[in-house]
């Protein structure tokens, strides 16, 4: 399922026509003029599709804003000739940029260095919140995944197969809010086969404001892996697509998490507090029965069979060649081999546990085991107790079952 709104296409084509070229000089101002005349036309062949769409709005105040700053006329050629690169110093990089707009220099100058948290979304999908609790949810259609003073980020499940409950992530906005002297608003938005390297309005920083760099994208693998550097709130994010679908990584200060004007209104902020009950899927109870049916079952109506068969056996092979330790996020990737039959889900739980790797600040609790269920919700088996014990426990806790 993919939008009929086109206006990520329009950015990376404009930016791909002025890339490199923020401060232009004389001679180029036609070229740039061009550009931004040809970027006009691409956003008025698909406004009829992008009616409610933040980033087409956006980029099309951002048009107006770029037109009156170059003197550029409405009128004119709309070719899109490729811009020259500035050479390499000559940069929006800007060793003069205020305090403020480094977390760590000026939030903490007289304290202790902040304590980091991570959040992740994946595959189908699953769900790991600021405080290490793993869930597996349905959560189809758009949800928030975060929502403070600083940004929002909102998501978009749709189902992976027809008829079926299985759903991932589709779509992916991110809204950075003006800051002081640091950024302007930007919003960044990707979908299904569109990860663009830039945000909404083609810039790929936080804009006009003498702090602009301490907000920067940067593409990691075209149209597959980009990272976004919020210095200014000590945030990095990582977005991937990994077959058809996006995964979602954040490494985020406690103190950015939790500053919120109204925390009563925060209970849908699934990285704060997790996947609503009616949302959450029985992971053991699932895992049970694809280990005894030899395929995923939901509860409610059965799945169609999924494009490519695994079974338990070989689809606990496949994940074991990408995830050697049985964590969560091994198991992860067995439910959705089974689930969907696409094997670009073992490679999303990967890179998501790649992404962990590099994001969480405490690498002892990188891997997460499956709770018991007489644990209280949040509370994570510690990474050191064996997989075994847990396994054990889940079989004796089915024998009481059957005897009752």
């Amino acid at each position: 399922v993919t939008s009929p709104c086109k206006i990520l296409k329009c950015n990376s084509e404009f930016w791909a026509a002025t890339s490199g070229s923020h401060h232009l000089g004389t001679e180029e101002a036609p070229e740039f003029c061009t550009a931004l005349r040809a970027y006009a036309h691409c956003t008025r062949r698909t406004a009829r599709t992008c009616r409610g769409d933040l980033a087409y709005h956006s980029a099309v105040h951002g048009i107006d804003d770029l037109m009156v700053q170059h003197n550029c006329s409405k009128d004119g050629p709309t070719s899109q000739p490729r811009l020259r690169t500035l050479p390499p110093g000559d940069s929006q990089e800007r060793s003069d940029s205020p305090e403020i707009c480094h977390y760590e220099k000026s939030f903490h100058k007289h304290s202790a260095a902040p304590n980091y948290t991570h959040c992740g979304l994946f595959g189908d999908p699953h769900l790991r919140t600021f405080t290490d609790t793993f869930q597996t949810c349905k959560v189809q259609g758009a949800w928030p995944l975060i929502d403070n003073n600083y940004l929002n980020v909102q998501v978009t499940n749709t189902p992976v197969l027809p008829g079926s409950t299985a759903t991932a992530t589709s779509k992916l906005t991110i809204i950075f809010k003006s800051f002081q002297e640091c950024v302007d608003q930007k919003v960044y938005q990707a979908e299904m086969d569109e990860l663009p390297a830039a945000f909404a309005d083609g810039s790929k920083n936080g804009g006009d404001k003498h702090g602009a760099n301490s907000l920067k994208i940067t593409e990691k693998v075209s149209g597959q892996h980009i990272e976004i550097q919020a210095k200014y709130i000590g945030t990095t994010i990582v977005v991937r697509q990994v077959g058809r679908y996006l995964t979602f990584a954040v490494r985020m200060p406690e103190e950015v998490v939790n500053a919120v004007e109204d925390r009563d209104s925060q209970g849908l902020y699934l990285c704060l507090r997790g996947c609503p009950l009616n949302q959450q899927i029985d992971f053991q109870t699932i895992r049970s029965a694809q280990a005894t049916e030899g395929r995923a079952r939901r509860k409610g109506p059965s799945l169609p069979a999924p494009p490519e068969a695994f079974t338990y056996e070989t689809a606990t092979a496949k994940c074991r060649e990408k995830l050697p330790v049985e964590d969560l996020y091994f198991q992860s990737c067995v439910f959705d081999l089974l689930t969907t039959g696409d094997v670009n889900f073992m490679l999303a739980a990967y890179y998501a546990f790649e992404d962990v790797k590099m994001l969480h600040s405490n690498k002892d609790k990188l891997h997460l085991y499956e709770r018991t269920r007489d644990l209280a919700p949040g509370n994570t088996a510690a990474s050191g107790t064996s997989p075994a014990l847990w396994v054990a426990l889940l079989c004796l806790s089915q024998c009481w079952l059957s005897l009752l």
